[in-house]
């Protein structure tokens, strides 16, 4: 009967570890999941920054390109024959 006994406590100790062990993880999953929410919040945040950024730099260089900047002759050359295609195109749409 005593080693009965020494089972069943035994046994009552291990459970009471588990629900503790159980425990720590529930916290630490919420913690985790938290920490999770809030690096997916900046991941979003600095993928919207990068999209401005390449926005803005797609404009300044749309913008070097029309304003004739040395770096960029041949984009320059490009928009310039791409703009008087445009026109021709409107003038003869016009004309008929």
């Amino acid at each position: 009967m005593t080693n009965l006994v020494e089972r069943i406590n035994g046994i009552e100790e291990k459970i009471a570890r588990l629900l503790q062990l159980r425990d720590a993880l529930t916290t630490e999953n919420l913690e985790l999941k938290k920490q999770i929410k809030e690096k997916q919040a900046r991941i979003n945040e600095l993928e919207h920054y990068l999209k401005d950024a390449l926005k803005d730099n797609r404009n300044l260089k749309t913008a070097n390109t029309l304003l004739g900047s040395s770096d960029f002759k041949r984009e320059t050359k490009f928009k310039i024959n791409s703009l008087i295609k445009e026109i021709d195109f409107c003038i003869t749409q016009l004309s008929k």
